[in-house]
């Protein structure tokens, strides 16, 4: 019995090795672009020509709500992903005017007003004075709670581009959203309900993700399903940053984090989970892969960019693919900087 089960499994073993020779090994992972092509808009990827432009992008799938719009790029950088993971946390987009990273500021895991102090050297703006106005008024355009409405205390003092009873408002504002994002992730931030029904930023992230099926699949294990922040890319690095957005001024909170997955491969994630205003959220999502180009190490990126703003709701038609080739621009500009600056990082 003994020799029957033992010549059984050889025949099973020879089976499977001339299936393996004719078709190929069915769990053997699939090359970088192929594997691109199974979740994203770039079916057909030529590494070596993709190696010397500056970066492919392409509009995302339409989706549902009309809040939601989306974008995809890819690009490749001449260093391993895990080089690429540290180079991208040491980047400073501020030092580019182009696209208006007023301030930045990186936040420990237990933020405090102190770590606000920058909004003193805010620069004196239409852009920042604009924020400042809409903050005197509590315009209703703010993106706030009422309980945080509540907090705001006029001043007498305008001295500085942006006075110090503005600044002290925003300052514990964020303080005390940042800590909620540390301590739960998008779940715990309170609504922006100050003029309106509310839109809370957890729901806006799970939205967007729900609208993308094949993205949300190959990020699943690395988002986790409890909110941006409290997946299993690890602790997030957090930060805020001062913007100009169309005009007017915007305070951000933001968080990236990543993780490392087989075969040298990374994840990584970068959210603004609150702002002022010009929109609700955003999240970009990116894909590394290790590959060889002209017998070079080098990175494939994907990059994948959501954002959902009240302002998408209203555009139709051309309007809308107009907004969506302004983001496809503002992301060329963005990512063909980065990898100017950090042409010497290898």
């Amino acid at each position: 019995m003994e020799t029957t089960k033992t010549h059984s499994s050889f025949v099973i073993l020879i089976a499977v090795f001339f299936v393996i020779v004719l078709f190929g090994d069915p769990v053997a992972k699939a090359d970088p672009a192929s594997e691109m092509a199974n979740f994203s808009a770039f079916s057909n990827v030529d590494l070596a020509q993709l190696a010397r432009t500056d970066v492919k992008t392409a509009h995302g799938p339409p989706m549902n709500n009309p809040r939601f719009l989306s974008v995809q790029s890819c690009y490749v950088v001449p260093r391993s992903p895990a080089k690429e993971i540290e180079t991208m946390r040491h980047w400073n987009p501020t030092s580019h005017r182009e696209l208006k990273v007023l301030l930045h500021s990186d936040l420990p895991g237990s933020p405090s007003p102190e770590n606000f102090s920058r909004f003193r050297s805010a620069p004196d703006s239409d852009s920042v004075r604009t924020f400042v106005n809409k903050t005197k008024k509590l315009s209703p355009d703010l993106q706030v709670s009422k309980e945080e409405a509540k907090k705001f205390a006029p001043s007498n003092d305008n001295s500085g581009a942006i006075p110090p009873g503005v600044a002290s408002f925003w300052t514990n504002l964020l303080s005390v959203r940042a800590r909620l994002f540390a301590s739960g992730g998008t779940a715990a931030q309170p609504a922006y309900d100050h003029a309106g029904a509310g839109i809370r930023p957890n729901e806006e992230f799970n939205g967007l993700l729900r609208e993308q099926g094949k993205i949300r699949q190959q990020f699943s294990s690395f988002l986790g399903g409890t909110g941006i922040g409290r997946g299993a890319g690890g602790k997030p690095e957090m930060y805020w940053e001062l913007l100009d957005v169309d005009g007017e001024g915007v305070v951000s909170l933001g968080a990236a984090y990543n993780r490392a997955g087989a075969g040298g491969t990374y994840q990584a994630a970068d959210a603004f989970y609150y702002a002022s205003g010009g929109y609700y959220v955003t999240l970009t999502l990116f894909q590394m892969w290790p590959v060889a180009v002209d017998g070079k190490p080098m990175t494939l990126v994907w990059r994948g960019d959501f954002v959902s703003a009240a302002q998408l709701a209203n555009l139709h038609g051309v309007e809308r693919l107009g907004s969506e080739s302004a983001m496809m621009k503002d992301i060329t500009k963005a990512v063909t900087l980065y990898r100017r600056d950090t042409s010497s990082a290898r």
